[in-house]
């Protein structure tokens, strides 16, 4: 047994007064005790900082290599690169204390099939995304075309493991083939996703950035909605009333902020954002307007998809969250312990409470006061193993 102490901590929900010391044998978390318990084995105290689970990103492309034009040069990979990329992306998301990753996209089941573990971080994986002919991310091999291909779709992910089932409701900017304004699914068709990932057991998150594929959403009775960006032909606006929809619908909301600092969006981001009057801050009052209206959001990133959104830049969207009105702590909530009850690992991970998985994070100063100290990463645990940060 060994213990990990620190002077302040934030369990998944709340912060610690007086901070934690919490146990850990066997890749589990023992015990969680008070900050200045005495105990008879090893402890690793770092003073000065804060202890809280290792953090969830829940939107990642573990198959894209954070380069330009990410997504669209995975199929020109060989399986042994693409596998060199998938570790390295891992490897990325440790360094910033993310012990665990919802992949919602990987390239014809290359994640899934994996069935990754060890000590790296839990990965839930949806497979490739179900889209239509052509659609948005069509290259990743979910394609369907009619009903019956949309059944199969879903029971094939379920037979091969998958977690969870990713759906594109609408078109995406980074497939520039496909329009960012306008659903890729009828009402129907969309609802048989819904029904069938449902009847065997799994969640439906969905892709959606026009009003009319959100409400599509809502109706179909997804569980997640990833983007929600709420954009038309004349930029983001939410129509009055849907965000009260969203909150009383139960819906959690994945609003994929973050992004390296300073750097210009991709041409076909520009592109879209010139097209529709789209602006950051726009985006980022839309957001705060979602959580002013009680929904529920999940810090994701959509690591992986090119320079501005690298695997391991899941600190900076905690901040985007605190700067669009949340406090720290529900910032700190929407990577740990809410997003582990979304992503399906609420009795795995994502808090500090005995008997789950022993993942955890120390950084320097106080996260709960001021949430840049995220970054400022001493300690790294995932499952029971100390991650070395200088390898």
């Amino acid at each position: 047994m060994r213990g990990y102490r620190a002077d302040r901590a934030f369990d998944g929900e709340r912060v610690v007064h007086g901070g934690a010391l919490v146990l850990v044998e066997d890749g589990r978390i023992a015990g969680v005790e008070p900050g200045d318990a005495a105990v008879g084995c090893p402890v690793t105290h770092l003073p000065g900082t804060t202890l809280l689970p290792g953090l969830i990103d829940t939107h990642v492309h573990l198959c894209a290599d954070s380069r330009p034009f990410a997504l669209d040069r995975i199929p020109e990979m060989s399986a042994d690169e693409l596998d060199a990329v998938v570790r390295k992306s891992l490897r990325d998301q440790l360094m910033v204390g993310v012990t665990a990753v919802r992949d919602l996209g990987d390239h014809h089941f290359a994640v899934v099939d994996r069935h990754l573990g060890g000590d790296g971080p839990t990965v839930v994986a949806a497979g490739p995304p179900i889209t239509s002919a052509g659609g948005h991310c069509w290259s990743m091999g979910g394609e369907v075309d009619g009903d019956d291909e949309a059944r199969r779709a879903v029971r094939e992910r379920a037979e091969r493991g998958a977690q969870v089932i990713k759906v594109m409701a609408s078109g995406g900017v980074m497939t520039v083939t496909t329009d960012v304004l306008v659903p890729q699914f009828s009402d129907d068709r969309l609802r048989l996703v819904v029904d069938e990932a449902h009847a065997l057991g799994l969640p439906v998150v969905a892709h959606a950035h026009p009003v009319a594929a959100i409400e599509q959403c809502l109706d179909a009775g997804v569980d997640g909605i990833e983007h929600c960006t709420c954009i038309g032909p004349t930029g983001i606006s939410t129509p009055p009333g849907l965000a009260e929809r969203i909150a009383a619908s139960g819906v959690v909301v994945g609003p994929t902020l973050g992004h390296v600092p300073g750097m210009e969006p991709p041409p076909q981001v520009q592109a879209v954002m010139k097209r529709t009057g789209m602006t950051l801050e726009a985006r980022l009052a839309q957001v705060g307007e979602l959580h002013r209206a009680g929904v529920p959001m999940i810090g994701g990133a959509d690591s992986g998809i090119g320079p501005g959104k690298p695997h391991g830049i899941l600190p900076h969207a905690v901040a985007h969250m605190v700067g669009i009105g949340m406090s720290c702590a529900e910032a700190l909530a929407s990577v740990t312990g809410a997003a582990a009850k979304a992503c399906g690992l609420g009795d795995r991970t994502g808090r500090l409470r005995a008997g789950l998985d022993a993942d955890l994070l120390v950084v320097a100063g106080d996260p709960l006061t001021d949430i840049a100290a995220l970054q400022q990463v001493r300690l790294v645990v995932s499952r029971g193993v100390e991650v070395d940060l200088n390898g």
